[in-house]
């Protein structure tokens, strides 16, 4: 099945607008906050060169976004979509990341929201690598109608392996 995983989506408040290399210093003020990272699986990506190697696989998965907010152009954060299965009609969503400025203000569920309504008009199942320590995560998932399903060790482009749970939604689920 041919698709994008890089295409523009958009709702009235937030724009997904595909990553490029001309990004990096915005995206970077963003991630270089320190809290940004505290439960996530690599919590020293807010380091420069750390966060350089993470900007690259994000830029080589060719599924990476900025996120937009449409009312001020400012850059949120990022998300993407990556390992595409055509033998199991799936695909994860990931890697995403905010600005604390952007916590607790119903953002996150908008972006999923678009991401997932965009996909499953071509995958069946969407899986989400969430690391065992990133318990904001697990909740705001949760709220979504994810199920954990697994654990399983992710090695993130040139970064340790790191324990995950993997949780997943499917297409019939969805609403």
């Amino acid at each position: 099945m041919k698709f994008s995983i890089q295409t523009i989506l958009e709702n009235q408040e937030y724009q997904l607008i595909p990553l490029q290399q001309g990004d990096f210093e915005s995206l970077y003020d963003v991630a270089s906050d320190p809290e940004v990272w505290l439960q996530h699986p690599n919590k020293d990506r807010y380091q420069r060169e750390v966060f350089e190697n993470f900007f690259k696989g994000a830029i080589e998965s060719k599924g990476a976004f900025k996120i937009i907010e449409k009312s001020t152009g400012d850059i949120l954060g990022s998300t993407r979509f990556y390992d595409f299965d055509e033998n199991n009609n799936s695909i994860f969503v990931g890697y995403t990341f905010y600005g604390t400025k952007s916590w607790g203000k119903g953002i996150n569920p908008q972006i999923k929201k678009m991401m997932l309504d965009y996909i499953f008009q071509f995958v069946d199942i969407v899986y989400f690598h969430i690391g065992k320590e990133n318990f904001r995560s697990q909740i705001a998932l949760e709220r979504l109608g994810g199920q954990k399903i697994s654990e399983q060790e992710v090695a993130y482009f040139g970064e340790p392996a790191r324990t995950n749970f993997v949780y997943e939604i499917k297409k019939g689920n969805w609403i």
